[in-house]
């Protein structure tokens, strides 16, 4: 081992320590639940993105145990080389057709899709015009292609600033392509995009519309299809990356559009060319969450009831939520270490709820994020309730 590597390494992560930054991911010890066992403590969980309680379904595990028995454990090559099964295909034609759409592509992980999809639409003659708080995966998918996109050079709107938008559609009509990229819901604060004015506002100057739905997904819409079902846009949405790993329960991420974007990002994403293909095992209890998804509503309606139970009763206790519209409620904080304290001490409390701090959200804005779902019961919501008091109570704040 290079030593003066690893010393650079143990001084970045010392800095860390020192800003209150620095993450220890705790170990599952049970399946993800609304209350689960954690480094060995039980704990409500606070913390999971399994909206609708999918990840433990049992008839989701049965798919998934048939699918083994059925398809083996790997897909044995990368998807266009021979790794496209029968399972992967029902799975990619069922999503089309919950989104409405007329194709769509899975790619390994919601991050990968971006990392694949955005890249493979832009050339240095296009320009991506995005709102400021957008995820961490379209940043990334952004920075890999060759058009502008700098916050400098006027291309990143403020949060949701819809006026700020048309100027900027405005200034960049000498571009070949303009791209608006937009979360349908925002991770971090869990409100949701203005979609039909960046609509409107797209199609009065020739934009395409992107959207990252991959926190509406389950969780708005019919049967949790998303924003643009959530809005009726109904073709009018150009892309949309949906998950597969949140209210599916299991993993991967898709781009849902025309047959026409399928077919380029079958020959140009890059992540689809160069990874191999899903277990069968995840397709095939995908199909089963996707079932569920679309015909009992029982699981959504419990969310729901959950989230407006739980936001209700923070607001109630002075907490605030940030103006959160969606299942995801942060408890704003501010400061860093006073956020990483909280979250230990609702550790202590029972608890398992993160404390989110720079670069997830901006320097002085730490907050510890809280997602309720269909998995918790109304005593884990209420035990979680009376711990946030308690460490309020104890930290003066």
């Amino acid at each position: 081992m290079n030593t003066s590597f690893e010393s650079w390494l143990n001084a970045q992560i010392g800095d860390l320590k020192a800003q209150n930054l620095y993450k220890v991911p705790k170990i599952l010890n049970s399946p993800a639940g609304g209350r689960v066992t954690m480094n060995g403590k039980e704990v409500v969980n606070l913390s999971s993105n399994n909206y609708l309680g999918l990840a433990n379904h049992p008839k989701v595990r049965q798919a998934a145990l048939d699918a083994i028995e059925r398809w083996g454990v790997g897909a044995g090559a990368v998807r266009w080389i021979g790794g496209t099964m029968e399972v992967h295909q029902e799975l990619e034609e069922r999503l089309a057709k919950f989104k409405k759409t007329e194709a769509v592509l899975v790619f390994t992980g919601g991050f990968t899709a971006n990392a694949g999809a955005i890249p493979a639409i832009l050339t240095d003659r296009d320009v991506v015009i995005s709102d400021e708080l957008n995820h961490a995966s379209i940043i990334d998918g952004v920075r890999l292609s060759p058009a502008k996109y700098k916050k400098s050079e006027g291309y990143v709107y403020p949060h949701k600033d819809m006026e700020a938008l048309e100027s900027i559609l405005k200034n960049t009509q000498s571009f070949e392509k303009r791209v608006i990229i937009t979360d349908g819901v925002f991770s971090m604060d869990g409100d949701i995009a203005p979609l039909p004015t960046i609509v409107d506002l797209a199609e009065q100057f020739n934009a395409v519309v992107y959207v990252d739905d991959a926190h509406s997904s389950g969780v708005l819409g019919k049967n949790g299809a998303g924003t643009t079902s959530h809005f009726d846009l109904y073709g009018r949405v150009d892309v949309q990356l949906g998950t597969l790993s949140k209210a599916l329960g299991v993993m991967g991420g898709y781009i849902a559009g025309c047959a026409a974007l399928k077919d380029w990002l079958i020959n140009r994403g890059r992540p689809y060319l160069f990874s191999t293909g899903h277990p069968p095992v995840v397709a095939a209890a995908l199909i089963a969450a996707l079932d569920i998804m679309e015909n009992d509503p029982e699981p959504m309606n419990r969310l729901w009831s959950n989230t407006r139970w739980w936001k209700s009763a923070l607001a109630e206790a002075g907490f605030d939520t940030m103006g959160s519209e969606t299942p995801i409620t942060p408890v704003y904080v501010g400061d860093e270490g006073k956020a990483q304290l909280m979250e230990r001490m609702l550790w202590d409390e029972g608890v398992y709820a993160l404390s989110i701090v720079f670069p997830t959200v901006g320097r002085g804005k730490a907050r510890i994020r809280t997602m309720p779902s269909a998995a918790h019961t109304e005593e884990d919501l209420a035990f979680a309730l009376e711990a946030f008091k308690r460490v309020r109570d104890k930290l003066g704040a």
